[in-house]
């Protein structure tokens, strides 16, 4: 079954959203003025209207003609579930069960590009690592949302390369975000494939390769908290809002826990994978 895919690319310096289709894509914001940017689409309740608008028709952009952007660019949120992996857990060796409560970090759009566009790698520190993760969008907002009910405000799934500067997310005691932000460290995309069945999530496995070697591979089943629980937990003291973005957690094998750690170097290309949703793709170059 293949389903809508909605991308958001920049052409000819202009921000323009559509519909993935063989061979590129259709872009329709100009069509569909009343929504700036996809988040609106979201919002209005509108990605049928694009999916409709783009049937039968030929890419208005062929592949190599644009960039990739984070699918959904202007997100009010984005929030990121840390160590939500059995595997991962056991990696910090502190001797700890499985917590009480999943651990969150916020990134900014900023931190992140689009696909087949490189990770930065900054000079003030070369530990750039890599984790593959599966990102759920926010459809239909909400506060205090039951688990039973979450799926029913998730509008589309995304891949993401949540690139991290090892060594900066140890420079406080408590908190991970300033080795989590650097500009262009990590990738969103290539598009949001549109949600319609809880197996798109519940059968999901995720691999990530780095120059063909696989890395990480595992199945979204085993994270020890849910992207049912995920939305739950976050929209208790938050109103998650359309086109918001849960990063939801990476399996084990991240380079840092490698002896020696196998960070990324310019020319490296990393490679996010789930069935369904697509191939995440990066290449890496110094700033």
């Amino acid at each position: 079954m293949t389903r809508t895919r909605f991308a958001t690319i920049r052409a000819e310096g202009q921000q323009l959203y559509g519909v993935v289709v063989e061979g590129g894509v259709v872009a329709l914001s100009g069509e569909f003025t009343q929504w700036r940017t996809l988040r609106d689409v979201i919002a209005a309740g509108g990605l049928g209207a694009l999916a409709a608008a783009a049937e039968g028709r030929a890419a208005t952009h062929a592949n190599g003609s644009f960039d990739w952007e984070i699918p959904v660019p202007d997100a009010e949120k984005i929030l990121c579930v840390g160590v939500n992996f059995p595997d991962r857990n056991a990696e910090y060796k502190d001797g700890s069960a499985q917590p009480q409560y999943m651990s969150l970090f916020p990134r900014f759009a900023r931190s992140f590009t689009g696909h087949g566009r490189p990770l930065v790698r900054p000079p003030e520190n070369h530990t750039l690592d890599y984790e593959g993760e599966v990102v759920v969008v926010i459809g239909k907002g909400g506060r205090r949302i039951a688990a039973s009910d979450a799926y029913d405000h998730i509008a589309g799934l995304s891949l993401c390369n949540e690139g991290t500067i090892r060594d900066w997310v140890r420079h406080a005691k408590f908190n991970v975000t300033q080795g989590k932000n650097w500009d262009a460290s990590g990738a969103i995309g290539p598009w949001m494939v549109a949600f319609d069945d809880a197996a798109q999530l519940d059968e999901a496995r995720i691999v990530t390769r780095v120059n063909g070697e696989v890395r990480q591979d595992d199945v979204l089943a085993r994270m020890m908290f849910g992207v049912r629980e995920e939305i739950a937990y976050i929209s208790t003291f938050t109103t998650l809002m359309p086109g918001d973005m849960i990063v939801t957690g990476t399996p084990t094998g991240a380079g840092a826990r490698f002896d020696p750690p196998k960070y990324l170097v310019p020319g490296d290309v990393v490679e996010v994978e789930v069935e369904g949703i697509g191939t995440l793709r990066n290449g890496v170059v110094d700033e």
